[in-house]
């Protein structure tokens, strides 16, 4: 989800890319190998409505994604996130409960990430590397904090609104129109309906595929 700025824009049918200033990086750019590459990366989840639904698409087109998860929805589908990094996929912190993290004292945002951290451990056997802030929320006390617990903050450059369920179409056509070599595309597996992402996914996949795009993890 994104926050009241980004909802404002799209309302106006605009594709949001979180700006450098705004945060980090959004994440690796340019080519890996000489080869094009794109992140493709799922927030909210693990849902057991839609996040198998996915892991199937995924898996039909020989794709790894970087799932950002919610440690409350991890403690509910403990073997979603089991299956989710079984299947290959990269498995990362979206806080336990979708708080915005600049609103929060230290001790409750070290419980938002730490906890999730464990439960994602619990069930993976990795400690996650990198930190998705619900909202794209990012402050300096944000990135500090996270640093201090050895997370990577980061972002998207590509957001189709998925949330918002504009239908199938738009949501391939705004990440079709504005990917690009290096691109974070952000959708959801989670936090609610995802069946028109789940439905958009594989044109996507291969309208990508065809203009010779690799798909990589983040983290």
């Amino acid at each position: 989800m994104v926050g009241a700025l980004a909802v404002a824009a799209l309302a106006a049918g605009a594709v949001v890319a979180v700006p450098a200033d705004v945060a980090e990086a959004a994440g690796p750019s340019g080519s890996k190998g000489g080869a094009k590459v794109v992140y493709l990366t799922f927030d909210d989840g693990p849902s057991p409505a839609y996040t198998p639904r996915i892991l199937s698409i995924l898996d039909r087109y020989g794709v790894r994604a970087t799932f950002f998860e919610l440690g409350e929805n991890v403690a509910a589908h403990p073997s979603l996130t089991a299956q989710v990094a079984r299947q290959g996929h990269s498995v990362q912190n979206h806080s336990w409960s979708h708080p915005d993290l600049r609103r929060l004292s230290g001790s409750s945002f070290n419980a938002q990430v730490g906890d999730t951290d464990r439960a994602i451990r619990a069930r993976t056997g990795h400690t996650p590397t990198c930190l998705r802030p619900p909202y794209g929320a990012v402050n300096g006390t944000v990135r500090s904090r996270a640093a201090a617990l050895g997370k990577q903050v980061v972002l998207w450059s590509v957001d189709p609104a998925d949330w918002s369920r504009p239908g199938a179409a738009a949501i391939r056509s705004r990440v079709l129109d504005n990917v690009r070599p290096g691109s974070v595309i952000l959708l959801h597996d989670g936090g609610g309906d995802r069946s028109q992402t789940a439905t958009a996914l594989p044109t996507i996949l291969s309208t990508l595929k065809a203009r010779g795009y690799r798909f990589a993890t983040l983290c």
